[in-house]
């Protein structure tokens, strides 16, 4: 194990930062355990004041800078939670935040920031431009680079979590963790592997950027992709975490885009809390994944909160077409007086109620008397949608369903 990096550091920081987080809640899911066939213990890091983990990790690291470093100040590239964390606690604690972010950088992300006390600097195009321009002002100003997770202190902090975990529910046999640049992982790991030596340890990457993955398994694979787990979505992890966590974890496994959906819907239904991408990644590969939880006091890591609102709701409706609740079904017609309003009695005897319409007589390749039509519509579950589609079907209409990506 790392001798940068021991349970002693982890508790030393727990002891350190205790006061001022929140100790959240780690609590057992019947519904979702009864889904997936393990104990499921959720540990709620999203009810954090900033919604994340992250202030842990930060904390810890600057209550361990000295006086002249807290004077002049720290800072650090990041359009994420570890942004909000960093500026938080230390404008909490008087000490000056810069945080650098690239200029496509979302504004509701650089607000948020700015509310919680980081002056924002908008450089480069990319996180890449972001990070060299943050080692630059840290140099010319003087100021104190404080990594989101390549750190051994902002690991150690981050670490704590096992700690509250394995004191609520020692029972625990496997932890789920998140991987992005792997600062929770490699904490968690190494106060989970001192504390309960035999505890299994899986890390969670998005299929899009599997870069610790790929990393431990000595492959070679592509980091891209607009994915749901931004949170997560690192090219390059740590060098200093890699080391760890090749020591430590048992697997990592990848989960899928529709599966981290599913689950930042499941969690919102079922458990009525809010998680972004990366925070649900944790459940997506449990439910991926039965064989290796069935039957095991699994805790997962609900690692963060800050999820866009419209992709939110984006995300529960896609769900709500993937479980056949929603669909939008294209039905040709012949384009004739009475021929929609026969289609809507099928939807009437069905008891399917439509949404919207979209009726299209031009940008078609059918004969100049057909038209497409489009017809969005809810249904109580895909049982009832089938039988409506096979209705249509025995009345003649060539039905076809708009599929989501599975």
């Amino acid at each position: 194990m790392s001798d940068q990096l021991t349970l002693n550091d982890v508790r030393a920081a727990h002891d350190r930062i205790r006061d001022s987080i929140v100790e959240t809640p780690t609590l057992h899911s019947q519904t979702l355990s009864k889904l997936t066939g393990a104990n499921i213990y959720l540990k709620f890091e999203n009810l954090q004041f900033t919604a994340s983990f992250k202030e842990r990790g930060a904390l810890n690291a600057i209550l361990l800078l000295s006086e002249e470093q807290r004077n002049k100040g720290v800072i650090a590239a990041s359009a994420g939670n570890h942004a909000q964390g960093l500026s938080y606690h230390g404008t909490r604690l008087g000490i000056p935040v810069t945080i650098v972010m690239p200029v496509p950088t979302p504004t509701v992300k650089v607000m948020q920031t700015e509310s919680v006390g980081g002056k924002v600097v908008l450089f480069g195009e990319t996180f890449d431009d972001a990070y060299k321009h943050a080692r630059q002002l840290e140099v010319a100003q003087g100021l104190t680079f404080v990594h989101p997770f390549d750190d051994p202190n902002v690991a150690a902090g981050q670490g704590t979590i096992a700690i509250e975990m394995l004191k609520s529910v020692p029972a625990l046999d496997m932890l789920v963790v998140p991987i992005g640049g792997g600062g929770m992982l490699s904490g968690m790991g190494t106060a989970a592997r001192a504390l309960k030596p035999d505890i299994g340890l899986i890390g969670v990457q998005a299929e899009l950027y599997p870069s610790m993955y790929a990393l431990v398994n000595d492959l070679q694979m592509p980091c891209e992709g607009d994915t749901l787990a931004e949170g997560i979505a690192v090219q390059v992890p740590g060098a200093f975490t890699s080391e760890v966590i090749r020591e430590l974890v048992d697997e990592i496994v990848l989960v899928s885009e529709a599966e981290l959906e599913t689950a930042v819907s499941l969690l919102l239904q079922i458990e009525k809390t809010v998680v972004e991408g990366a925070g649900a990644a944790g459940l997506a590969a449990v439910m991926a994944n039965p064989e290796i939880f069935a039957g095991k006091n699994v805790g997962i890591v609900l690692c963060g909160g800050n999820i866009d609102t419209r992709l939110l709701a984006n995300v529960l409706l896609r769900d709500l077409a993937r479980s056949g609740r929603l669909a939008r079904l294209r039905v040709t017609l012949q384009d004739r007086p009475g021929a929609l309003y026969k289609v809507m009695r099928l939807f009437n005897e069905h008891n399917v109620n439509i949404i919207e319409i979209y009726h299209q007589r031009i940008f078609t390749t059918l004969p100049a008397k057909g038209l497409i039509t489009d017809i969005e519509c809810e249904a109580r579950d895909a049982q009832q949608l089938q039988g409506l589609v096979d209705g249509l079907n025995a009345a003649g209409y060539k039905v076809e369903r708009v599929e989501l990506n599975k």
